[in-house]
C-alpha cells in the first residue's frame, strides 16, 4: 500500500482519520466506555474491568493518548487516565458535522 498523501487533505480531515483509526479497535472503545461511565480518573482498574493483560491495556491507552482522547496524570507509581474534555468536544463536533452533512431526505441513492 502506498504512502498517504496527507498534504492533499485538510488538517481536520487528517485529524479525524487518525482518531477514527484509533477508535477502530473494540478494546479502545471498551476503555472509553469505562472512563465515560466512571466520570473520574481511573488508576489501574482497567485490567480487572476488561480482563485484558496490563501490557495490552497500556498499549491501547498509549494509542488513545496519542490522539489526545484521553489524558493521564502520574499519581505515585501509577498513571491515572481520564477523558480529555477539550479533545472529546472537538472530536464529537467534527464527527457530528460530517454526519449532519448527509441529507435525511436522500433516500433514492443507488
Amino acid at each position: 500500500m502506498g504512502i498517504t498523501k496527507s498534504n492533499l487533505f485538510t488538517e481536520d480531515q487528517n485529524q479525524l482519520a487518525k482518531v477514527a483509526k484509533v477508535l477502530g479497535h473494540p478494546a479502545r472503545i471498551a476503555i472509553l466506555d469505562v472512563l465515560l461511565t466512571a466520570e473520574t480518573c481511573i488508576c489501574g482498574d482497567l485490567v480487572e474491568e476488561l480482563g485484558l493483560a496490563q501490557a495490552t491495556i497500556s498499549q491501547h491507552l498509549r494509542e488513545l493518548k496519542s490522539v489526545g482522547i484521553i489524558q493521564g496524570n502520574i499519581e505515585g507509581k501509577s498513571v491515572c487516565y481520564c477523558i480529555n474534555p477539550e479533545q472529546w468536544q472537538y472530536i464529537s463536533h467534527q464527527f457530528t458535522k460530517m454526519f449532519q452533512r448527509f441529507p435525511s431526505s436522500h433516500s433514492d441513492c443507488c
